[in-house]
């Protein structure tokens, strides 16, 4: 099982105990919305009762419609809460993962971002402190079927980023940090965390 597997499986525990948690609120506090709505309207129906029949249905109907139109956005808010709750944890666990499991992760996501020429590679300065001793080695092996690829470590300049890494090839900088990985992939994580939780 890779780091990310391991990662995927524990926030995916972490989940379903905030979704049933959250989602279970939600639906009582809109049940309680709706109980109160109804409560309202039969005691104004002394006053309802004096205005004709289809003046009385609209008001009922209105009503109703605004109570469950309400329901649904606050199970929508609910449901939003959990899955941002839940990429925020994901970021949490990525940067307080082991070492070998934090830079084999660093190693899969260079893989996928590195050019085809020489650059540098940038870390922030906690994670240049705790560098493994061969990943000079792994990071070359990572990078070694992509053509002309090669990696400078930068050990005086450190990022100022969370985790992750930035990439320089002269003038042109590909931030891949996990702020920033996150953020380019939101609306897809949003989705997939959507459907993994509640369809």
């Amino acid at each position: 099982m890779t780091g990310l597997e391991k990662i995927i499986k524990a926030i995916e525990a972490d989940a379903q105990a905030s979704v049933d948690k959250i989602l279970a609120e939600a639906k009582e506090e809109a049940e309680d919305i709706l109980s109160l709505a109804t409560k309202e309207a039969k005691q104004d129906s002394a006053k309802i009762a004096e205005m004709p029949a289809f003046e009385v249905k609209a008001i009922l109907s209105r009503a109703e419609s605004s109570a469950k139109l309400l329901k649904r956005q606050m199970i929508l808010d609910a449901k939003q809460q959990v899955i941002n709750d839940i990429i925020l944890k994901a970021k949490t666990k990525l940067t307080s993962l082991s070492d070998t499991d934090y830079f084999d992760i660093i190693l899969q996501i260079v893989k996928k971002h590195a050019h085809k020429q020489a650059g540098i590679i940038m870390f922030s300065q906690a994670d240049l402190d705790r560098l493994p001793k061969k990943f000079e080695k792994s990071l070359e092996t990572a990078i070694k079927g992509i053509q002309n690829a090669s990696l400078t470590i930068s050990k005086e300049n450190s990022a100022k980023i969370d985790g992750g890494f930035i990439l320089v090839y002269g003038d042109i900088e590909e931030n891949c940090s996990f702020e920033a990985l996150f953020n380019d992939a939101k609306e897809e994580l949003q989705d997939k965390v959507n459907a993994f939780l509640f369809e």
